[in-house]
């Protein structure tokens, strides 16, 4: 599979975690190198008694409270700006990295550089429940103009081709109403916009329409998107614990008979909103396969999300990108 570059050094849990992730990935057919400090990544190499991975010496950390984008140009010994060198100058597909968000996106965009004609990369996260959604934008911007929006309803559709297996996906604009002339002057003005492009666009959807399958695609702004699907993941647990805390409650045999078969369900539905599944969510629009994974992720979401990145590097994420945006 194609190489993917791992920030070893990002996340809450590292590198002990990173290198435990990496370690599964490559049991999986990834090929990962690791970036960060070399010396406790070798270390850590040693104590799993895993595979001799190759590890490429960074010995500095951006920090969350770090402005991303001086810390990137300052920085150059960073593990992140070194994976992303990496990816910039060929010698990896796409990189994962479960650090600081912020200069996650700031090293794809200024160190590997955006896809021609991409003015705002996105990030793209996949709504699980239901009829699986692709939704962006999911928190990378806050303002955005029409043809932003546009932009992003090409690259969620590339996203859902590659990861839901949808040969034409459809594509909705987030609104407060179906009808074509409702939300502010942004969402008409880019109703009319997506209407003139080359994708299946079926018009305005609502919240309550995330997994229901009106659309494969829901386009938004960074700041709507994060919001919904914040606000989607804690109500469905929070219905979930209703659910659990009626059932503990009620001493009635039937019900305790019918808890058997609806608890198993229940927990089904919460592991599949665990971010551990899935690892991550692809920040889109970039010249690599970038996947930014949670700051506590274990070695199951490293696994995981670079699992996803190097899917996304073989069945050419980018280059479909870079076709959709040309058409």
């Amino acid at each position: 599979m194609a190489r993917i570059a791992l920030d070893a050094m990002g996340g809450d849990f590292a590198p002990q975690q990173t290198v435990l992730g990496a370690i599964d990935a490559v049991a999986r057919g990834v090929d990962v190198v690791l970036v960060g400090d070399e010396e406790p990544i070798r270390a850590e190499l040693e104590k799993a008694e895993g595979p001799d991975l190759p590890v490429v010496h960074a010995p500095e950390v951006i920090g969350m409270s770090e402005d991303p984008a001086a810390a990137i140009r300052e920085k150059k010994g960073s593990s992140i700006s070194v994976a992303a060198r990496l990816v910039r100058d060929g010698e990896a597909a796409g990189m994962v990295s479960a650090g600081s968000t912020g200069a996650a996106m700031a090293a794809a965009a200024i160190v590997i550089g955006r896809v021609a004609g991409v003015s705002r990369p996105a990030i793209a996260t996949i709504f699980p429940l239901g009829t699986p959604t692709v939704v962006l934008d999911a928190g990378a911007n806050l303002d955005v103009k029409p043809e932003h929006l546009a932009q992003f309803a090409v690259m969620g559709s590339v996203i859902a081709q590659v990861y839901l297996g949808v040969d034409e996906p459809t594509v909705g604009l987030l609104n407060i109403g179906e009808e074509a002339g409702k939300g502010r002057d942004l969402e008409k003005a880019t109703f009319t916009l997506m209407s003139k492009q080359a994708i299946r666009f079926v018009g305005n959807v609502e919240g309550r329409d995330l997994g229901r399958g009106k659309a494969d695609v829901i386009v938004t702004d960074g700041f709507t998107g994060n919001v919904l699907l914040k606000t989607a993941e804690g109500t469905a647990r929070a219905v979930g614990r209703v659910i659990l805390e009626a059932i503990a409650a009620d001493e009635d045999p039937d019900v305790q008979a019918a808890s058997q078969v609806i608890l198993p369900r229940l927990m089904s539905l919460r592991d599949r909103f665990d971010p551990e599944a899935y690892g991550g969510a692809h920040l889109v629009g970039v010249k690599g396969t970038v996947v930014i994974a949670h700051g506590s992720s274990s070695r199951v979401a490293i696994a995981n999300a670079l699992a996803m990145a190097a899917e996304g590097a073989e069945r050419g994420l980018v280059t479909r990108i870079e076709a959709g945006l040309r058409g």
